[in-house]
This record gives C-alpha cells, structure tokens and sequence, in this order.
C-alpha cells in the first residue's frame, strides 16, 4: 500500500494548528504520512514521537524525513488489523 504524504512540517515545526490537523486526519484515515521538510531542523524522529504522544496514536515507521502514523478511528474504522 502506497500512501502520499499529506502533512508537511516546516520551520515553525510543531504548532498547534498542525497538531489539530494531524489529529483530525488520523481520525478520518487512521494512518497517515507525514514528511518533515528540509528547512526544519528538529529531528524528525523525535518530531514523530511528539506527535503520537500528542495524538495518542502510534508511529509506524521513520524513514529519513518521512513518518507515518496509524490511530483507530472512534467513528469511521477503516483498517481491520490482524487478532
């Protein structure tokens, strides 16, 4: 599965505004992929971990300046995960 990332965090890295938009989407899609650009010099790593917590979701994956998140939806479950 393939997914294009729809958050970028930039400069002002992690601000409110972006925090409540990541929450929202992670209730809508359950997982998604964030990218981390170049201009912002926090690591991405920790920028990951912040967010789950955050968002109390779970991060998935970190690769370079990239990360994904995954957390169930209450309202829209769209990911079956495996018992």
């Amino acid at each position: 599965m393939n997914i294009e990332p729809i958050y970028q965090v930039g400069k002002a890295s992690l601000t409110p505004e972006l925090t409540q938009g990541l929450d929202e989407a992670l209730e809508s899609r359950e997982l998604i992929k964030v990218t981390v650009l170049k201009n912002c010099l926090d690591d991405p790593n920790e920028i990951a971990r912040t967010v789950a917590e955050r968002t109390r979701s779970e991060v998935i994956q970190v690769i370079g300046k990239k990360f994904v998140l995954y957390r169930e939806s209450k309202t829209k479950k769209k990911i079956e995960l495996p018992k």
